[in-house]
């Protein structure tokens, strides 16, 4: 159990780096998004064109990026939804089992389907044609829009992500569930211990 456990340590060190790494994206975000403001509305007042169907897409992508890529720090940190009426009178290790039991059956299995039904679309966005050979990647349609190819990839890179921190959390559960560590040191528990004085 011990090897298992400094694997989700290591999975939920990956996460919590990754979920820290995009604040800076959210303030990058942020910036493209304000200077296509006053891009456009400055480029009105100037008659010229300053802002870009590419500087749109950029901030798009960023916050796609951003919001793919967040989910396995949300699940790492306890963040998620929780429906914690019904766990409020549970010990630590039946909340576990439960968990547990959950995240094996529908969000492991999620994340597997949502690999399995994302491939196909983001090779073909990569050019990969129905024989075998490789064309063009996919571009936007729009004029001097980006490509769309690196940005479907993120959804496989955010759901193998997610996966990775399902299995981390499947572990841990296990842990409890089975006496190995505390409930209480799980980032879910944190709302139940006392207030610090």
């Amino acid at each position: 159990m011990g090897r298992l456990l400094r694997v989700a340590q290591a999975i939920d060190n990956l996460s919590e780096w990754i979920g820290k790494s995009l604040s800076w994206l959210v303030l990058l975000t942020v910036a493209v998004g304000f200077y296509n403001v006053m891009a456009r509305y400055i480029g009105r007042f100037l008659g010229l064109q300053l802002a870009s169907n590419g500087l749109l897409e950029w901030q798009w992508y960023l916050f796609s990026i951003t919001f793919l890529l967040s989910f396995p720090y949300i699940l790492q940190q306890g963040a998620n939804v929780r429906v914690d009426f019904l766990e409020s009178g549970w010990s630590d290790r039946r909340k576990a089992m439960i968990s547990f039991w959950g995240t094996v059956l529908f969000l492991i299995p999620f994340c597997v389907l949502g690999l399995w039904v994302t491939v196909n679309p983001v090779m073909q966005s990569w050019g990969l044609l129905p024989d075998g050979t490789w064309g063009r990647w996919e571009v936007s349609p729009d004029a001097s829009g980006l490509p769309r190819a690196p940005i479907k990839s993120m959804v496989l890179v955010g759901f193998g992500l997610l996966l990775l921190q399902a299995v981390a959390q499947a572990i841990k559960y296990w842990a409890v569930w089975c006496g190995y560590i505390e409930g209480r040191q799980l980032p879910e528990a944190e709302a139940d211990l006392p207030p610090l004085e």
